[in-house]
């Protein structure tokens, strides 16, 4: 059982300041990407993220994903964070709690996940970029059976049609593990389904 909004943001604040993020160093020619894991409250004061079936065109194309997308020249990865959750899902004005370690993927991206808090803002995606957006409570992060793995695939049952892989699912594995439960988890090695390395 998650505590009130207002605590959790401490408890997840607290947890990402004493986890020793691991950063992959800015070099030339490497391709860098940003993502947020947004938590968010409904109107039952319900925390939960979002996730969105990105649209079928473009990269990724109908894949499950972050709000999230390419650095722009000179851009922060959390400034990429922010911008892209409020291009593709219209989330402003969020607190950021802090950040898990950078997931190098198999595209060759080096994708920086950002954790931050909103208020009671509803997302509504980019008709361009987003299929459909789905807010997940942050009890499923916690319940039996999640993570679970076939073979060597990490998978991530967030919903009764939603099985998230690597690198999204990885991410919010090391997500619920660090920034919910308090644990060290890394996830480097954590491998890719051969349809998400574009």
């Amino acid at each position: 059982m998650l505590p009130p909004i207002d605590v959790l943001r401490e408890q997840v604040v607290a947890h990402l300041a004493a986890f020793d993020r691991r950063e992959v160093p800015p070099a030339a020619g490497v391709r860098r990407a940003a993502v947020t894991v947004c938590v968010l409250e409904d109107a039952g004061r319900v925390p939960y993220t979002v996730l969105i079936r990105r649209a079928a065109r473009g990269r990724n194309a109908g894949q499950w994903a972050l709000p999230g997308g390419r650095l722009d020249d000179g851009e922060l990865p959390v400034e990429a964070a922010l911008r892209e959750l409020a291009e593709e899902v219209g989330v402003t004005g969020v607190e950021v709690a802090g950040l898990l370690d950078d997931f190098v993927a198999d595209s060759g991206f080096v994708i920086t996940p950002v954790v931050a808090f909103g208020g009671g803002q509803e997302p509504v995606g980019d008709a361009y970029e987003v299929a459909s957006v789905h807010p997940v409570p942050l009890e499923r992060f916690l319940a039996p059976g999640v993570p679970r793995w076939e073979g060597e695939l990490l998978q991530m049952p967030l919903g009764p049609d939603i099985v998230i892989h690597a690198p999204t699912g990885a991410i919010l594995w090391q997500f619920a593990e660090v920034a919910l439960r308090g644990r060290e988890q890394r996830v480097f090695d954590v491998a890719q389904p051969h349809w998400t390395r574009t």
